[in-house]
């Protein structure tokens, strides 16, 4: 049985017992957090799509920690004008272990 929720602005498909890096839930870790925004569920053949979710359809997960992502640097510059910048971001995520589907 897998499913395709949305969080984020970004799809995944998950399984039972998958670990994900989504982008950050406000939540603790250690709670449990429900993904309601479930597209598509797969159970055994079966397949069931939204328009545009499942209706009861929802992705029950474990918040696992915040964490930070890796550091990008954006370095702008445009020759011989003597202008250059340098901007980094750091995105914060959340990792989540999915504990079930429930369709």
């Amino acid at each position: 049985m897998y499913a395709v929720m949305e969080t984020g602005g970004k799809q995944y498909r998950v399984t039972a017992g998958d670990t994900l890096e989504i982008e950050k839930l406000e939540a603790e870790p250690g709670s449990i957090f429900t993904f309601d925004r479930v597209l598509l569920v797969n159970n055994d053949g079966i397949l069931t799509v939204g328009s545009p979710t499942v209706a009861g359809a929802r992705v029950i997960a474990d918040v696992v920690e915040q964490t930070k992502g890796d550091k990008k640097v954006i370095w702008k510059m445009k020759r011989r004008k003597g202008y250059h910048k340098k901007q980094g971001h750091r995105q914060k995520l959340t990792l989540v272990k999915i504990k079930e589907i429930a369709a």
